[in-house]
């Protein structure tokens, strides 16, 4: 009795792990012009219970055909609980060649293909469709679905839509945050564009008695860089090293050059800071935006002679415009009117004596959050040096235009505009 018990338990043991029935697929595989397939043959299922109750997972097997070899075993699906089929990828010569669907029965003799190939019967469950007796496709029931999903990237706490995305620690993508005129850095944190715009010093005056004797003179601050320093006495650019020293915010002429009773001195620089050092801006080197000759005129009221009109978008604050200009007047009988002006703005307005041949002259617009201030210094032949400073209004935003003007007493005479220049300077 117990050696029957054995062999019972025995039998029963290797039924189990006998697995469920199989059935082979056997066939030699050709193309189109005679030539036999080779490549690879991937087959793919969805879970289904076999005939002898055996669960079948979702999973996918591929198989190599060599010189159009093919050979495979498989659970019958057509006894399956759902029915159940496989789909089947041809791939060749580095490509998918094409599909199709087999149907398996329970077989003890090996099956060619075209016994097992059939169209996706209604309601059954195929590999890469869904619903029928299945139901829905889920994730996990798509081959390499889980995966290509991972590599992608995922929305992080911070997306929203219509800004601009960056990708945060986790990788997930975000959007950044700030004010709409902001710029986002490479660590994806924003900020104000060019950081903090730089600041400049025109038309200063240096502090200090001009007599003659005294040679130290004192800015208003100290020039950062100390190249950016520019000091004109009477008008006329003095040279760093040649004509004077700098120290901090002093001055030091040397003595061929001491100012003398009389003259004048102005002095124009970047400010000290961070911000002036290193500025971040659209254009960082000088633009010349404009230059060329001007007209005539022998008109007793004023005259355009030339005009330069700089577009919107160029001007920032913290930027300066140096507007450079030289007029001839010719004849005798009258004198000369000449003006510069910015916008609606009358930078500069002087008259000439009769005897004036040659007038030169400067005018400098330093860009300020709203609006300009103004300098300007000009002289000639017989006109006496002046300079003056002051402030102007108008909106530079949408652009601003500069006009040299002019006029002369009598029609007997002609005033020219011999040339301008209107340079940008950040």
């Amino acid at each position: 009795m117990i050696r029957r018990l054995s062999v019972a338990a025995a039998l029963l043991a290797a039924s189990a792990l006998a697995g469920p029935p199989l059935t082979t697929i056997q066939d030699v595989l050709y193309k189109a012009d005679g030539t036999r397939f080779n490549g690879t043959v991937t087959i793919s299922w969805r879970s289904f219970v076999a005939i002898d109750n055996s669960t079948i997972t979702t999973q996918s097997l591929t198989v190599k055909v060599v010189d159009g070899n093919l050979r495979v075993r498989l659970v019958p699906t057509t006894s399956a609980t759902p029915a159940a089929t496989y789909a089947v990828t041809y791939n060749s010569d580095g490509r998918v060649q094409f599909q199709e669907t087999w149907a398996v029965p329970s077989s003890a003799q090996p099956l060619r293909v075209r016994d097992v190939r059939v169209g996706t019967p209604s309601g059954a469950v195929s590999a890469d469709t869904g619903g029928g007796a299945g139901g829905p496709v889920q994730e996990s029931d798509v081959v390499g679905l889980i995966a290509d999903l991972g590599a992608r990237p995922v929305k992080g706490p911070g997306f929203a839509a219509g800004r601009v995305a960056v990708v945060n620690a986790t990788g997930g993508v975000e959007s950044a945050t700030g004010n709409p005129s902001d710029c986002v850095r490479v660590d994806g944190s924003s900020g104000p564009c060019g950081e903090t715009a730089p600041s400049f010093v025109d038309g200063d005056s240096p502090a200090g008695i001009v007599d003659g004797s005294n040679a130290m003179f004192t800015l208003s601050a100290i020039p950062d860089p100390v190249t950016s320093l520019a000091v004109y006495r009477n008008g006329v650019l003095q040279k760093a090293a040649q004509d004077f020293t700098l120290t901090g915010n002093t001055v030091q002429f040397i003595s061929e050059a001491t100012p003398q009773p009389g003259d004048t001195l102005l002095a124009s620089y970047r400010l000290s800071g961070a911000q002036a050092a290193s500025p971040q801006q659209l254009y960082p080197g000088p633009q010349v935006l404009c230059s060329g000759t001007g007209a005539s005129t022998n008109s007793s009221t004023f005259a355009n002679l030339g005009a330069c009109t700089i577009p919107a978008g160029i001007l920032a604050p913290g930027d300066r415009v140096e507007i450079r200009f030289d007029l001839a007047h010719q004849g005798s009988a009258s004198g000369s009117t000449f003006a510069v002006q910015w916008g609606a703005t009358t930078v500069v307005q002087r008259d000439a004596a009769a005897a004036e041949t040659l007038i030169a002259g400067r005018a400098d617009a330093a860009i300020l959050a709203v609006g300009a201030q103004v300098s300007w210094q000009s002289w000639g032949a017989v006109l006496a040096f002046g300079a003056g400073v002051g402030n102007a209004a108008d909106d530079y935003n949408s652009g601003i235009a500069i006009n040299f003007q002019g006029k002369v007493a009598t029609g007997a005479d002609t005033l020219s505009l011999s040339g301008f220049t209107v340079v940008r300077v950040p």
